[in-house]
């Protein structure tokens, strides 16, 4: 059934992209001087989670590099390359530049250095979940070089510049923003349908069990790509021609459980600290919660920051934030609905 494993996975770009018309316009315009030779003004794309962000940055800039010859690129999860040194690695990683550079004895200014004697070819950085990096000075180290032109990714734009200090602020403040909505249902159905056409064999999937998978998804395209695997899986393990419904019943729980534990798996250490404070009591209001993690941790976090990692969880449907800010409390989430759950949840499915 599985004709090409790549397309169901949340990573690939596809050559054409739906229902981002407008959004790859945006940010095509502002990428235009760098195929010049000139750095263009740092971008902002916001939006929630699933929303195509990551895909649409990507692809648009990918689509440049085929244009233009000179031109290259770096894309770096922040996510996963959270501290400055990391983020500065993988920068320089893409440009060939880490050969002698040893992780435990370089000093951060080295590898910013090297970034400012880089005389390439002009290059376009994208930063995703930049509001995961520990301190966001290297965004203001970043800015001022002429040779790489920024792409900031972000769920909202409040929370990543209520950490920025007044320096980058008054130059992030001039960037322009490229905000996404969540997918409709039928803008869904259609990237969803367009995976299963490249991806799977004919008819293996009815145009009825796409629309239930994108209802499922609630406008999130990565939770629709990962029930859309998980059927396909299912399906393929049964030796079965065709997704069943019984099958897809399954998969639904299944796939929401997948991205459920990946984005637990990419979660930083203060986080997991404070995600496990949460999981050990089921029910926890914020100052509590505070002190539970600095018991923690050895060096905890600003109050404030810590509130934008809560204020992150919660958009990833990792924690369920309840009351308001007077009486707040924050639960984990069930892993298959998204809502709280009354104990920890564990994984299941079969997508391990």
């Amino acid at each position: 059934m599985i004709e090409d494993a790549r397309v169901l996975r949340e990573e690939f770009v596809p050559r054409e992209v739906e229902h981002r018309d407008g959004e790859v316009t945006h940010l095509s315009g502002m990428l235009e001087p760098v195929t010049r030779g000139e750095p263009a003004d740092t971008a902002v794309i916001t939006g929630p989670s699933g929303a195509g962000k990551t895909c649409i940055a990507r692809y648009t800039v990918g689509r440049l590099r085929e244009q233009h010859l000179d031109v290259r690129s770096q894309y770096v999860n922040c996510w996963q390359n959270y501290s400055r040194f990391r983020a500065l690695y993988r920068i320089l990683e893409g440009l060939g530049k880490t050969v002698d550079i040893h992780r435990r004895s370089t000093p951060h200014d080295e590898l910013l250095d090297r970034l400012r004697r880089y005389d390439g070819p002009p290059c376009v950085v994208v930063l995703d979940e930049v509001d995961q990096l520990e301190a966001l000075d290297v965004l203001y180290d970043l800015h001022s070089l002429p040779a790489f032109s920024l792409v900031l990714i972000a769920n909202r734009e409040a929370e990543l510049f209520a950490r920025a200090d007044e320096r980058l602020t008054s130059r992030l403040r001039g960037s322009e923003t490229i905000g996404f909505d969540r997918y409709g249902l039928d803008e869904l159905a259609s990237i969803l349908a367009a995976r299963a056409r490249w991806g799977l064999t004919a008819d293996a999937v009815s145009t009825a069990q796409i629309r239930t998978i994108a209802d499922a998804a609630a406008g999130d395209a990565r939770v629709g790509i990962s029930i859309l695997r998980s059927a396909a899986r299912k399906a393929d393990r049964a030796d079965r021609e065709t997704v069943t419904d019984d099958l897809l019943e399954e998969a639904i729980p299944a796939g929401r459980t997948a991205v459920h534990r990946k984005n637990l798996e990419t979660l930083t250490p203060h986080q997991r600290a404070l995600y496990d404070a949460v999981d050990e009591v089921g029910a926890i209001e914020p100052a509590p919660l505070y002190e539970a993690y600095r018991e923690r941790v050895d060096d905890p976090k600003t109050d404030r920051t810590v509130r934008n990692y809560l204020a992150k969880m919660v958009q990833y449907d990792l924690l369920v934030a309840e009351g308001t800010s007077r009486d707040r409390v924050y639960r984990v989430a069930d892993p298959t609905t998204g809502h709280a759950a009354s104990t920890a949840p564990h994984a299941t499915d079969d997508d391990r």
